[in-house]
């Protein structure tokens, strides 16, 4: 494999998007206590799933019936997957499988994101805003927020704005043809065994031509390098070489937990949820886990650090207190060693260091 291979880096998309969403919160564009139907008002009523199913027919609207939200659905719920929204290959409920008949989020949406966001308008929440947390498209919801506020399609926000700036240049929701051949194929466990057989052939994968939705939720390729440069980005304050993107201040907000009552992901995360964090003392902040009970998670680290993985097996983490960051690259999806392997890598590393800065 060469350094600069590019990979599918799904989850590890989501806290991209977050950094684009507080750019535009610098800008005065939005906050985070502001309630979605003030920037989306088709989600002003959304009510709370209680029953029905999604029609038989493809062209048919749902039917279902709903209760009242508790309260109205806020930006910061969509930064911590606490909306009421949910994914499609969660295979839990009817709300789920509302979302798979209508392909929420998929790529190759007409639409796009404008057209996503219709579509959840015409669909109940799984669940009262606040009230739970549930792994969900909400980060999607944030880059078409990011599309609407900045007048600029997502793709081109983050060029613009983040990645041509740090020169994350292999960064993107495409593999253009003059980097194919640095394009990596992705895998999946073979059977019971323990070998392995292609699930993406780089040569004829779909991320080969640009897609009609861009999803901040987990549609960007990028290389080791680059997404280092982003994390070095974030360890540093948000400013690399020169470069600011963020101030100090909202930077130190990403070691923070924004889950209510300062609970755990593990406290608040419907039975049968998908996350790409596997152990307690984790709570969530800015588009990505922060570590808040050390001792809860069984492993070494640092309070306030924060981090994610994408489903590839992708995992990276920022430890301010340490000065510290660490970005992984495999590509390797629908594995069980996944979690196995991020903390093997938090032992590997940490345990490595000679000399602690906390």
């Amino acid at each position: 494999m060469r350094e600069d291979a590019i990979f599918r880096i799904y989850s590890m998309t989501k806290p991209i998007t977050a950094v684009a969403l507080m750019m535009l919160v610098e800008d005065g564009l939005i906050g985070l206590d502001e309630t979605v139907h003030n920037h989306i008002p088709a989600w002003r009523n959304l009510g709370i799933y209680a029953s029905g199913l999604p029609s038989l027919l493809a062209d048919a609207p749902p039917s279902f019936i709903t209760t009242p939200a508790l309260r109205p659905m806020k930006i910061i719920d969509l930064v911590t997957h606490t909306s009421g929204l949910t994914y499609g290959f969660m295979m839990r409920s009817a709300v789920d499988a509302a979302y798979r008949q209508a392909k929420v989020a998929d790529r190759q949406t007409a639409g796009g994101l404008a057209e996503m966001v219709e579509q959840l308008a015409q669909i109940p929440l799984d669940f009262s805003p606040g009230t739970a947390w549930n792994y969900s498209v909400s980060i999607d919801v944030l880059g078409y927020l990011v599309e609407k506020l900045s007048g600029m399609g997502f793709g081109e926000f983050l060029r613009t704005r983040l990645f041509e700036p740090l020169g994350m240049n292999d960064t993107a929701f495409w593999v253009p043809p003059d980097r194919t051949e640095r394009f990596t194929s992705c895998y999946q466990p073979e059977g019971n065994g323990s070998g392995l057989k292609l699930q993406d052939d780089a040569r004829e994968s779909t991320y080969a031509k640009p897609p009609k939705l861009e999803s901040g939720g987990g549609g960007l390729v990028s290389t080791a390098q680059d997404y280092l440069r982003f994390c070095r980005m974030m360890l540093n304050g948000g400013t690399l070489d020169g470069v600011q993107i963020l101030s100090p201040k909202t930077v130190a907000l990403f070691s923070l937990n924004y889950l209510p009552d300062g609970r755990e992901i593990a406290d608040m995360a419907l039975p049968g949820m998908f996350s790409e964090s596997g152990y307690a003392g984790v709570g969530f902040s800015l588009g990505c886990g922060v570590n808040i009970d050390v001792a809860k998670t069984r492993l070494p680290g640092s309070l306030g650090e924060f981090f994610w993985g994408g489903a590839a097996a992708t995992a990276f983490w920022i430890d301010p207190k340490e000065e510290l960051t660490v970005v992984f690259m495999t590509q390797v999806i629908g594995s069980g060693a996944r979690l196995t392997l991020r903390r093997d890598l938090r032992t590997l590393v940490y345990s490595a260091m000679t000399e602690s800065f906390a």
